[in-house]
């Protein structure tokens, strides 16, 4: 198996793989892991991936405190907010889930990403071509230091390389939507700004010079905002101005990237043996976080499947349920992503349009409601409809990003609930196909199948939650999303 791209999604797919013992080679064209800290929201239903993977507490304690789970508003950085809101699931848990989002940036959690697998990597190469056949993947490799080129054979590839993804171009797959936005810029930054920042910490401060983004627990600064035309650029004082007026203290500019805001989703996530994920699939506005997050759903989507062909227990057409599945969860992100920005110049429009009208000291009413733009539907309420779910007529969830309303429908992720103290009934999800019943039991010699399974007992007092009776039973999929619901045991055996 080749994965191609090593960020945070395609070293997600590795350590994915790795768990479900498939041999993988990662190729990365950078030297290195990206010193940029690039995305830096890790929504809930991400550390819920991570949890599965042993991963969720060192990612935490590399992360901001729960305390940054908030966005501000204000004119410049030295200002009083003239609106605020907290992250839903980042803020404070939410009973949804027994994870909490977080705030890390993109080079604290690729490290903890890279050591969460042995598999092979290597860096500085190139991907200049692939060629199919009917048993597998050709792909030719270049080494960007010494031009030594290389082939390497799979039976499946992996393009999760950004958003300028070579394997789609190479493939001459489409894409759909608004496009690219704006050229943006970067700069990390290093400033004692605690004064003005430390007593009303947050994740990101909206200004109308641009967003400033506290990066590690223990100090340094982003500066997102527009790319500057023509020649060379003092980006320390840039930056200074962006400050304000009222801050006056030593920026030291540590690094700068240009990069364009793109949001557009590929026409297809599959051509023949290789597939598209994260960025290389999608790419939406940062604003809310949803990019690398759905990168994240999309691999835990995705390699499963792969696993079961590889390791003979599937057909090989279940892998034509992932493009069925992600695609349009891909355009509703998308939608959401176009949204946020939507919401966010709505706030700083209204701010405008305030102080025109001599109200200069005001808060703003902020376009959303108190849930932090509004998609914890978005982020736990996914359902799938595809031949990989044995449908049992319940109705699909309502297209709301805001809404999420726990079910037990074939499809959705299974609901949480504490079993016992500090364990989920996401915990209690084998490494591949569980039962969950509350006759473990009985339902073991009732059930035919050729899947990889275990039996995991469910407290009756929960068989409520998820459509089931007392001798009822869910069969969840390694993704945590429910295959079937049987709500009562049949009369005879059951084929799975």
């Amino acid at each position: 198996m080749l994965i191609v791209g090593g960020g945070p999604v395609g070293l997600t797919a590795r350590a994915l793989l790795d768990r479900w013992g498939v041999r993988t080679l990662l190729v990365e064209r950078r030297r290195e892991l990206s010193p940029f800290p690039r995305s830096r929201l890790v929504n809930v239903r991400s550390m819920e991936i991570f949890r599965q993977l042993g991963l969720a507490e060192t990612v935490r304690k590399r992360a901001f405190g729960p305390e940054f789970g908030r966005v501000r508003f204000r004119e410049t950085l030295s200002d009083s907010d003239f609106g605020t809101e907290a992250m839903v699931g980042v803020r404070a848990p939410i009973p949804e889930s027994p994870e909490i989002g977080v705030l890390t940036s993109q080079d604290r959690l690729e490290p903890t990403l890279l050591a969460a697998a042995d598999a092979p990597l290597r860096f500085g190469v190139d991907l200049v071509d692939l060629a199919e056949d009917d048993d597998g993947v050709t792909a030719t490799l270049v080494d960007r230091d010494t031009t030594a080129e290389s082939r390497v054979r799979a039976r499946y590839v992996l393009a999760a390389d950004g958003a300028n993804s070579t394997v789609r171009q190479r493939l001459g797959i489409a894409t759909t939507g608004p496009g690219a936005l704006g050229e943006s810029t970067t700069v990390v930054f290093d400033a004692d700004l605690g004064r003005w920042c430390a007593d009303q910490p947050a994740g990101v401060y909206f200004t109308t010079n641009g967003s400033f983004l506290p990066l590690y627990p223990e100090g340094g600064w982003a500066w997102f905002g527009p790319a500057s035309r023509g020649g060379e650029v003092d980006w320390s004082a840039r930056v200074t101005d962006a400050l304000g007026p009222d801050i006056r203290v030593a920026v030291e500019v540590v690094r700068v990237q240009r990069w364009v805001m793109n949001a557009f989703v590929a026409e297809r996530l599959r051509h023949g043996r290789i597939f598209l994920a994260g960025d290389a699939a999608h790419t939406v506005p940062i604003l809310g976080g949803l990019g690398m997050n759905a990168g994240l759903a999309d691999v835990h989507n995705l390699c499963w499947k792969l696993a079961g062909a590889l390791r003979g227990w599937a057909a090989p057409e279940l892998l034509e349920t992932y493009e069925t599945e992600r695609l349009p969860v891909a355009h509703r992100t998308l939608r959401q992503a176009v949204t946020n920005a939507e919401r966010v110049r709505a706030a700083q429009l209204a701010r405008r349009a305030q102080r025109a009208a001599g109200d200069t000291g005001g808060a703003v009413e902020l376009p959303w409601s108190e849930r932090y733009f509004d998609q914890i539907g978005l982020i736990l309420g996914v359902s799938y409809d595809s031949t990989a779910v044995r449908p049992d007529g319940s109705p699909p969830p309502p297209d709301d990003a805001a809404a999420y309303l726990p079910s037990g429908r074939p499809g959705a992720r299974l609901p949480h609930c504490w079993l016992a103290p500090g364990r989920s009934s996401l915990d209690a999800l084998g490494e591949w196909f569980t039962v969950l019943t509350p006759d473990p039991g009985g339902w073991e010699k009732r059930i035919g199948t050729t899947l990889p399974l275990r039996f995991e007992s469910l407290p009756e007092g929960h068989a409520e939650l998820y459509g089931i009776d007392p001798d009822g039973a869910l069969l969840v999929r390694p993704d945590g999303h429910i295959g079937a619901r049987l709500p009562q045991a049949p009369d005879g055996p059951v084929n799975l």
